[in-house]
């Protein structure tokens, strides 16, 4: 089992649009369930987990995000028309263990904004971060980089293309890494005229 991020990007680095919505509803490119390589990355996936502010609004779809996928919820309360085979837990490493006990060796995908993608990189339980850069801007909302810890570790897997224009890119996650220098105080690229020590 494996612990799977994807996020669509702005490519103005937006992983909302303003009023909260996925970016990727905006682009024309979007058909539920079908664009965006969501179709391949599900294929190997046997569970989704999310935190509430990604599952409360699936309660009044019209057509359940999820039918095919065990559902955890990072939450405090279950909401009114939760189904039952849901699983909720306010918390996060008992929500884990849950999923963990559950697994039959398919992958998870871990859906949500920064701060739930936060909290499982937090707990060592991430193994891939998957973003797809959109081929718009939408100026403002919110980002995935003002959450996550810069010393988070990502090695670069793959990229590809995908019709309308946008591109998947693909890193493994680990918990130590980062690019610490670049944060030091003073610190300057070679190629600025940096002194080697």
């Amino acid at each position: 089992m494996q612990i799977l991020a994807r996020l669509c990007m702005s490519a103005d680095g937006y992983v909302t649009t303003p009023n909260g919505w996925p970016p990727q509803v905006v682009d024309p490119a979007h058909v539920p369930g079908e664009s965006h390589g969501i179709p391949e990355f599900l294929q190997s996936c046997e569970a989704a987990l999310m935190g509430r502010t990604t599952f409360e609004p699936a309660l009044g779809n019209d057509r359940w995000p999820w039918p095919d996928l065990k559902v955890f919820v990072l939450g405090s309360h279950r909401p009114a028309g939760t189904p039952d085979d849901v699983t909720l837990d306010d918390d996060p490493v008992r929500l884990l263990e849950a999923v963990r006990s559950a697994n039959r060796g398919g992958d998870v995908h871990l859906i949500g904004g920064p701060r739930t993608i936060d909290t499982f990189v937090g707990l060592g339980a991430l193994d891939q971060l998957e973003l797809v850069v959109l081929p718009f801007f939408v100026g403002a909302g919110m980002r995935l980089t003002d959450s996550l810890d810069p010393d988070t570790g990502l090695s670069f897997e793959r990229s590809r293309s995908l019709p309308g224009g946008s591109v998947e890119l693909v890193y493994s996650v680990s918990s130590d890494g980062g690019v610490p220098l670049a944060r030091q105080a003073g610190w300057s690229p070679l190629s600025q005229g940096r002194r080697q020590d």
